[in-house]
């Protein structure tokens, strides 16, 4: 054995290797500490290099341009600008599918595998599935014809039974697909054209479906699962007393779980903050008894039973056993106590927060009553959309003011079957009355455009600083970003969603205050209600929106985060070389994008709890709404209220010369088109 003396000298060197090991993790410590403060530095000189070098560069490629961000015709702007796209509004009766095609078990099981094999189409319900599977008809091509055309646009998607096709673009061969591929899918989701050729190398048998029979599959789909969960939860007493809205939000978040045959789903004695709701299948409840330790069988619940509801109510220890069917297993739908909790609250106090302005609006509107579209002056052009162009104007007789008019072609609208759209537009923006939300003083039309006379802002579109900076630091952000909360906030408390924020979309006054403009997507939803047309510019799209689940104003907490992203780096964290790229990043979802070291930890922690995947889940559409967003850590000290009162100095102040100053904005040239046809269908007899 070893003496006290030996044990001693052994303690004394075992004592001296841990202050050693000790002394390195500090020294460890100190070099990590350095070298991050070295990286935090060359970030910050990186920065201001590029806030130096961008506007420089821009310079250069004008050629002499008379100023930084300014674009002249036939000169290429570092970033373009990015057109929204939109799918037209579902019609008919969500109830009716397409006709069902019979087809062999083998035909069902290729169609089936190869959306399962294909990026985006994978992400699909089951249930959906098999609908999509049961209306896909049978087309069929001789070798040599062309399937699909680059540039043409397109509303069907295909899957190859047989044969092989080629893929090109440009003219230039990219690939040959063989059976059990899914081609064309970005047609379902809307009014595309064609990203390139498909023609026939061999005989080829297709398999395919329109986007209309797709997108009413979908919404009917939504629609049943979300009238189901909602009377399931009726029926529930602790439930049956929330409002419609309450029960369609828990519906949402209900998750649904299988559990193999004989399962312990709940075992007697142990805690759990879980309540259940049986969709498919039955369970047995048993008691243990406390002398034999036997279990006693007391009941079999069924599909619509529900148990475990009093572990929502904080009553966490379970009185009983259930236990899944012995031969087939069962489906719950289940829901936990946190997210119970996050839902369940009365959202009166957040909906009447704003006081009725209509008188206020109606003696905005009444001081232009008398104004012709032939008292207008046209000065410049301020911008160019899909529909015509903003125009900067001035009334005759009305030197001291100027307005943008915003012109739209009748025919395009007709067209791409936006009418919907169009008038959801003008009565929104004609109602709306808000510092933070362009004003529309008048509207006007003839037989070729639809007029609208709205508040000029001067300071120019935000993308174009943010272009020329290239990106924005973390207090000028939050500036930007808390504008848009408080334009949200006037909105979705009149339960309106906007659905195309984007910097393209904000504008600032010549304070320097961000307006939010184009309610072209806005939509006025009813109580507890979702919609499901296709629309957003794609780097900003929800998941739901691109899954057609069905959405609503938490889509717009969603595209809130993206932009948060984009003002602090320069680019949105969703972008692939075409929309579908795009999209299939979005649905791999927030954790899966890597955060550059520029944006702080309390930014990151917020942008990740917008972009939550599912939509209940998001920061502002919980309990307590959107105070949740303006009370998180990112905003500690900001001040909220002189925001509200504009006392507060925003970040960049634009300069102004006088009310014909377009200086803050691109140069366009003149309208190549030349003027649309006359349409004379009446459908803008409101307008």
């Amino acid at each position: 054995m070893a003496t006290l003396q030996e044990l001693k000298a052994l303690l004394s060197e075992r004592t001296e290797e841990l202050k050693k090991r000790n002394r390195l993790i500090e020294h460890l410590e100190k070099e990590l500490d350095k070298k991050d403060a070295t990286i935090r530095h060359l970030t910050n000189e990186i920065d201001k290099f590029r806030q130096v070098v961008c506007p420089l560069t821009q310079q250069i490629i004008q050629q002499g341009s008379p100023r930084p961000g300014r674009r002249l015709e036939g000169q290429t702007a570092l970033r373009t600008k990015r057109q929204a796209i939109s799918a037209e509004p579902p019609e008919g009766d969500p109830g009716a599918i397409g006709q069902k095609i019979s087809k062999s078990p083998k035909s069902r099981d290729l169609i089936r595998s190869a959306i399962l094999d294909n990026d985006f189409m994978k992400n699909l319900e089951m249930t959906q599935i098999r609908e999509i599977v049961d209306c896909m008809y049978p087309v069929e091509y001789a070798a040599g014809s062309l399937i699909i055309k680059e540039g043409a646009v397109g509303s069907i998607v295909y899957v190859m039974e047989e044969g092989r096709v080629e893929v090109s673009r440009e003219n230039k061969y990219l690939s040959t697909l063989a059976p059990g591929k899914v081609f064309g899918e970005l047609a379902i989701l809307y009014n595309c054209k064609r990203t390139a050729t498909i023609k026939a190398a061999t005989d080829c048998k297709l398999w395919a479906i329109e986007r209309q029979c797709f997108q009413t599959i979908m919404m009917r789909t939504g629609l049943i699962r979300q009238a189901e969960y909602t009377d399931f939860l009726k029926s529930v007493p602790i439930f049956k007393n929330l409002p419609e809205e309450t029960l369609t939000k828990i519906s949402d978040v209900l998750e649904e779980t299988f559990y193999n045959p004989g399962d312990y789903i709940i075992r007697q004695g142990a805690r759990g903050d879980t309540f259940f709701i049986i969709s498919k299948g039955q369970v047995k409840v048993t008691i243990k008894q406390p002398n034999s330790g036997e279990e006693q069988y007391i009941r079999t619940l069924q599909k619509g039973d529900f148990f475990g509801e009093k572990a929502l109510q904080g009553d966490d220890l379970r009185t009983a056993n259930i236990i899944a069917d012995e031969h087939e297993g069962v489906t719950c739908l289940v829901i936990d106590r946190e997210t119970f909790n996050q839902l369940i609250s009365s959202l009166d106090e957040i909906r009447t927060r704003y006081k009725d302005e209509g008188v206020e609006r109606r003696r905005i509107n009444e001081e232009f009553r008398d104004v012709k579209l032939a008292d207008l002056r046209i000065l410049a052009t301020l911008g160019v959309g899909g529909f015509g162009r903003v125009e900067l104007v001035q009334i005759a007789g009305d030197p001291m003011r100027s307005f943008a008019l915003k012109q739209m072609k009748k025919s395009q609208i007709v067209e791409t079957r936006q009418q919907q759209h169009i008038m959801s537009e003008k009565e929104i923006m004609g109602e709306a009355n808000c510092e933070f939300i362009v004003k529309l003083f008048k509207t006007f039309k003839d037989r070729k455009y639809l007029y609208m006379l709205m508040e000029a802002c001067l300071g120019g579109e935000l993308w174009t600083i943010l272009r020329d900076k290239g990106h924005f630091d973390d207090s000028t952000t939050r500036f930007y970003t808390a504008c848009v909360v408080e334009a949200f906030d006037y909105l979705h408390s009149r339960n309106i969603i906007y659905r195309d924020l984007k910097p393209e979309n904000l504008l600032l006054d010549v304070n320097g205050y961000v307006k939010l403009v184009d309610f072209g997507f806005a939509k006025k939803l009813q109580q507890g209600r979702k919609t499901w047309t296709f629309c957003g510019t794609p780097e900003y799209v929800a998941p739901e929106v691109i899954l057609n689940r069905g959405h609503d104003i938490s889509a717009d907490y969603w595209s809130l985060g993206v932009l948060m992203f984009e003002l602090l780096t320069g680019t949105p964290p969703f972008t692939g070389s075409d929309p579908m790229k795009t999209y299939n990043i979005i649905l791999k979802g927030i954790d899966a994008i890597e955060f550059p070291r520029n944006i702080t930890r309390n930014a990151t922690a917020l942008i990740k709890k917008l972009c939550r995947d599912n939509p209940t889940e998001r920061l502002g559409y919980q309990k307590g709404g959107i105070s949740e967003i303006q009370k998180h850590k990112w905003f500690d000290g900001f001040n909220w209220e002189g925001l509200i009162n504009h006392t507060l100095i925003p970040p960049i102040t634009p300069k102004v010369r006088n009310v014909t100053d377009t200086s803050n904005f691109d140069e366009y040239p003149p309208d190549s088109e030349g003027p649309p046809l006359d349409d004379l269908t009446g459908w803008d007899a409101e307008f």
